[in-house]
């Protein structure tokens, strides 16, 4: 529909547009061209499902263009983008029509526009204090669902907000959909339901998982997952993706003959989601809140923003009714949006800017990220300039390009990450991105293994690993030197003070001691916690050695394996092979750390600086209440460290596991449990335990 010229012209006054907005010097005369830049934009958004902005840039767009038209109603036209939903649709499914057009909702993003909402409300119904009902503002995609004389008759998308595609088909894959409720007993024949398709984040993470183990490449966000899920062909691999359906609004009911006009349940917005509730929906019931006023909604969505990465699935802001069904009825709606709801947006976390660089980093196993260097650009109240895009194959799969604009976002407000490029505002001087053949660092040439997606530097004496591994070997979970730090790793090597890890060990302090911001309790500080380090028992060091596939559960298997840790060189794959959960892979990379000359003679230092390199496996205890039980923890754990926990294991006679199999007793689940609770539930021979049930049994 567009030309590639048209795309870069739009897309360049879209900028323009949103500057003007920002400095209040919108110029009336071009409100043309404001309609053509939303038009556009609806294209992309409803009928690609492909968007070159943001939502809040949308917004911006739009609110920019209702304020101009409602102060000069003369300017106002038939096909402006505030007097009509975006028209147009795919052509993969059935066209159908809803039974109501599903009209946007009007969208806020600070008080005031609740507040000033709010007064035109109680204009509208003539109330003093009006009741709201609030509910997450879903971040998925749209359906509407049509059920007669009690089945599922039909599920379609949103599409133009007046047709949309039948996919009905795929909407009896969603587990969360009832194939038939019991509507009869509320009167009703015939109902239309509104509703948001998601994956949650779990399941989103899952799903991201099983495409790296098949080398594909990982969909972008959890939003995207499900909308695309919703227009596959094949219903069997929608099912696979385990997404879910909540039902949030009735937008039409039909009454069976004879019976009253209305239950009571459909008077009030909060009783209709009871209703779904109850009939086996996966209604927003439990999340709902019921409030009088407008202040206290305001409070409600400035707490629940603070908390929202909390839930399971993302959103992106709150949603607030009037709760009445009558007064909406009076209050009635544009041909925009109804006037009795409207969406309390969330901060931004999705912003598009210019790809300047990429540089690549070398970790301490030699594995090769290459990062993109950004123009910076604030999401969601924070400044991004970086962002891994983690090997080669990930950057030919999106296309990126140096000097490409970006569509970027934070997932869980927390890790930024490339949505995709947008090859439509190409210019013709973009660069593609060449992965290095030699380490940067070293020059060392880089070697890809079978079956992986990753470059390494096989040089174990490149600078850039030898102080990824020092970094590794004093963080928290290995060695614990809490006052060491990245930033002083990364200086007392470069002043030479840092060669290797035993180096840490033979600092000098009287040198460190003339440095900036070295004090006299710095220093002190800085002794103690090496000093005490000097302590830590055998797991923790050999964790800290960064063995690759070496994790903390396997390292405590291997310092129960062996009296003395230089013994390891004389394991061969099969004698590791037969300890408690190491495979073929593990146990490869165990014996060639240990194959090492240069590793063993770096342990004999380690141990005569002072650390211990032999076992204590008297901390287990023989005939504990746990004896011969087999443990392995998932999920983050509320009460306990995850360290703390697995000692407590060991403490009470039990062992622990590495990953799920028939040799595991008891799975402990903490929040955001993964594939391993999923796999564990296949096995029935295999308890599952909450953190507390676990400290229950640690107790007995």
């Amino acid at each position: 529909m567009y030309s590639q010229q048209q795309t870069v012209k739009l897309q360049n006054l879209s900028k323009s547009l949103l500057e003007q907005t920002k400095e209040h010097s919108f110029k009336t005369e071009e409100v043309d061209k404001l309609r053509d830049v939303l038009r556009y934009h609806e294209y992309r958004y409803y009928i690609m499902s492909d968007p070159l902005i943001s939502d809040f840039e949308y917004d911006t767009l739009y609110k920019q263009l209702e304020k101009i038209e409602s102060e000069h109603p003369a300017l106002v036209s038939p096909d402006s983008p505030t007097q009509r939903v975006a028209k147009g649709l795919t052509k993969d499914f059935p066209t159908v029509q809803h039974l109501v057009p599903m009209l946007s909702l009007e969208n806020s993003y600070n008080a005031d526009d609740l507040i000033d909402w709010d007064r035109k409300a109680r204009e509208l119904t003539g109330l003093e204090n009006i009741e709201y009902c609030v509910e997450p503002k879903f971040d998925g995609a749209s359906i509407s669902l049509i059920y007669e004389n009690d089945l599922l008759a039909r599920g379609a998308t949103r599409g133009d907000g007046v047709e949309g595609d039948d996919i009905t088909t795929n909407i009896k894959q969603i587990r969360s959909v009832p194939l038939s409720a019991k509507f009869a007993a509320y009167g009703i024949r015939q109902i239309e339901i509104r509703g948001e398709v998601l994956m949650t984040k779990n399941n989103f993470k899952k799903y991201n998982d099983q495409l790296a183990e098949q080398n594909l490449p990982p969909l972008a966000n959890p939003r995207n997952a499900a909308a695309g899920s919703l227009r596959i062909k094949d219903p069997k691999e929608v099912s696979r993706r385990n997404l879910e359906a909540f039902l949030y609004h009735v937008s039409y009911h039909s009454n069976i003959d004879g019976q009253p006009n209305i239950d009571e349940s459909l008077k009030t917005h909060s009783g209709s989601l009871q209703m779904l509730w109850d009939l086996g929906f996966r209604s927003p019931q439990k999340e709902k809140k019921i409030f009088k006023g407008i202040q206290a909604v305001i409070e409600h969505c400035r707490e629940f923003e603070i908390t929202r990465d909390e839930l399971p699935y993302e959103i992106d802001g709150i949603v607030i009714k009037v709760n009445e069904i009558a007064l909406q009825d009076k209050m009635g709606m544009t041909t925009h949006h109804p006037r009795w709801a409207i969406a309390f947006k969330f901060k931004a976390r999705q912003a598009t800017t210019k790809l300047r660089a990429a540089e690549f980093q070398i970790g301490r196993t030699g594995a090769v990220t290459p990062v993109a260097k950004l123009d910076p650009v604030s999401i969601g109240g924070v400044t991004v300039s970086s962002i891994s895009i983690h090997n080669e194959e990930y950057i030919r799969e999106k296309d990126l390009r140096i000097g490409d604009t970006v569509l970027i976002e934070r997932a869980g407000d927390v890790i930024p990450q490339i949505v995709k490029s947008l090859p439509e505002l190409r210019e013709g001087n973009e660069k593609k991105i060449h992965f290095p053949k030699q380490c940067p660092v070293c020059k060392t040439d880089l070697v890809k293994e079978e079956g992986e997606a990753v470059w390494r530097c096989t040089n174990i004496n490149c600078p850039a690993q030898v102080v990824e591994r020092i970094i590794h070997f004093t963080s928290k979970d290995a060695m614990d030197i809490r006052s060491f730090g990245d930033a002083n790793v990364r200086k007392f090597f470069e002043l030479g003070f840092l060669k290797y890890i035993p180096d840490i060990y033979k600092l000098p302090f009287d040198k460190i001691s003339g440095l900036e911001g070295f004090g006299e309790q710095s220093m002190s500080n800085l002794k103690a916690a090496i000093e005490a380090s000097k302590q830590q028992p055998l797991h923790r060091l050999i964790y800290a050695l960064g063995i690759r596939f070496v994790g903390e559960t396997t390292a405590r298997v291997l310092a129960n394996a062996v009296h003395y840790l230089p013994d390891f060189k004389n394991k061969s794959l099969e004698d590791l092979q037969a300890l408690e959960d190491i495979g073929p892979k593990v146990a490869g990379s165990i014996s060639k750390f240990f194959s090492f000359p240069e590793n063993i003679t770096m342990l004999q230092e380690l141990e005569n600086l002072g650390l211990n390199l032999k076992s204590n496996k008297s901390i287990i205890t023989a005939g504990g209440n746990l004896d011969g039980q087999t443990f392995l923890f998932t999920g983050a754990l509320l009460e306990l460290k995850r360290g703390e926990a697995e000692e407590m294991v060991e403490k009470n006679g039990g062992k622990l596991l590495s990953g799920v199999s028939s040799k595991l007793n008891y799975l402990v689940v903490g929040e955001d449990a993964g594939s391993k609770l999923e796999k564990a539930k296949r096995i029935p021979t295999i308890k599952i335990l909450t953190e507390k049930e676990f400290l229950q049994l640690i107790s007995l």
